[in-house]
């Protein structure tokens, strides 16, 4: 069931634009080529002149299993992604219990292997008293090790120097932080507490998780990683301020890597009149001039990835007061769609948006197989519609959350199908629920 033709395609594939077709053998890219005649009782699918991209790898997504399914969980959220194109998704440790050790992170894969609609990994997470599991991970276990050097959803934060120096002296695979100064945020949420209590307005949440808190959690993570000679991918870039601290080029010569969100190319502080805490996130989405620095410098291969932070959260949890509103938004349906808005306006070319969110990730994390258009690799594909609009509306929204910040939005591209592991998983706004994933290797 997984061998297909597909025929009359456009291919965006590293850095190139061609014309073609693409067959299918047992989960794998067989043939690429200008024509392929199709063999007897071979099933084809005729692209008819769509773009044809390597699926999206997600490196960084929150999908609250286990302890938080009242939000989410890996089958629901998964299935989210089949519908935006993304075939691939690492997936962030602080749920309940947090995947600190060998046995939760291996508990968490096989919550993945029965459930997720679309191929998985999980981080292994960094606390103040976890070195010993740090430094016995398998660099083949997991995508990397996620540090939170500033607090957000659960109770990760890592503030120790002499632990934070460690782990960044003996981590066995990439380190990748949340930077956001804690004490920092702390004292401007203390003072607009004085000034409004619990009901602060949305609009100062990037006022609260300032720049300089980002900025200052950024330089030490650096200083840190270039002590050591650390890999470091520094999540969720939100500032223009910080775009200084990473170096334009190819994601395969660097050991600093920073990664941005599809959200911070969307949205800006203007928003939080409209949308209010449904924007809300850590960090926080800020200014205009911060929107269209970090879409340059993804332009220009200083940002080298693109992902989510998709984290979902009620509705009814939403319109808590600022206090207790949670930070984070549902993303990953529609993240493709976002960032081929910036592809349409001319801020982003077709070929450098694939690299940032197909091939940049599987070479930064050395995953096996997968990321590009190649014969002999898994065929993760989504194909897209860059004619046809689609205008959402929250009937089908997959995630469990049901709600989406861009819900009336009219995008001018649709995802017309996505493949996982050569399997058509989404066609046409039909989801075949009985494919599932695999567990993502890492060549290390």
């Amino acid at each position: 069931m997984n061998d297909w033709l597909i025929t009359n395609a456009h291919m965006v594939n590293e850095g190139r634009r061609f014309e073609g077709d693409l067959r299918i053998r047992n989960g794998r890219i067989e043939r690429i080529d200008g024509q392929i005649s199709a063999q007897p009782n071979e099933r084809v699918f005729d692209a008819a002149g769509r773009w044809l991209l390597p699926g999206m790898i997600d490196d960084q997504v929150h999908f609250r299993e286990p302890g938080l399914e009242h939000k989410a969980n890996i089958e629901t959220e998964s299935r989210a992604c089949v519908a935006g194109g993304i075939t691939s998704f690492m997936e962030m440790p602080n749920t309940k219990p947090p995947a600190v050790n060998r046995e939760a992170l291996e508990a968490k894969y096989e919550r993945g292997r029965v459930s997720s609609r679309v191929n998985y990994a999980f981080y292994l997470g960094a606390t103040n008293d976890n070195l010993a599991d740090i430094q016995s991970l398998d660099p083949k276990a997991a995508p990397g090790i996620k540090v939170f050097m500033g607090a957000s959803t659960g109770n990760m934060l890592v503030d120790n120097p002499a632990t934070l120096d460690a782990i960044f002296r003996d981590a066995p695979t990439p380190i990748i932080t949340h930077c956001e100064d804690t004490p920092m945020i702390n004292a401007n949420e203390a003072r607009a507490r004085d000034r409004w209590g619990d009901d602060i307005p949305a609009e100062q949440h990037p006022l609260i998780r300032s720049r300089e808190a980002c900025i200052k959690s950024t330089q030490l993570a650096i200083s840190l990683a270039r002590k050591h000679g650390t890999r470091l991918h520094v999540l969720h870039i939100s500032t223009a301020d910080e775009l200084a601290l990473f170096e334009p080029g190819p994601v395969s010569g660097k050991r600093i890597t920073a990664e941005t969100c599809v959200h911070f190319l969307h949205f800006s502080a203007k928003d939080y009149a409209r949308l209010g805490h449904r924007i809300k996130c850590n960090p926080a989405i800020k200014d205009e001039s911060d929107r269209i620095a970090i879409t340059n410098a993804l332009a220009e291969y200083r940002i080298d990835v693109l992902a989510t932070d998709h984290a979902p959260h009620l509705t009814e949890e939403k319109a808590n007061p600022y206090t207790s509103a949670p930070s984070g938004l549902p993303l990953v349906q529609y993240a493709l769609q976002v960032a081929l808005e910036r592809v349409f306006d001319g801020e982003l070319a077709l070929e450098r948006l694939v690299e940032a969110v197909t091939h940049a990730p599987a070479t930064l994390f050395n995953v096996r197989e997968r990321g590009y258009l190649r014969e002999g690799y898994f065929a993760d594909l989504v194909i897209i519609d860059p004619d046809k609009p689609h205008t959402v509306v929250a009937s089908e929204v997959l995630s469990r959350c049901a709600w989406t910040p861009f819900e009336g939005e009219t995008f001018r591209s649709s995802i017309a199908a996505t493949f996982v592991n050569g399997q058509l998983a989404w066609n046409d706004g039909q989801l075949d629920d009985s494919v599932r994933g695999m567990r993502l290797e890492f060549a290390r």
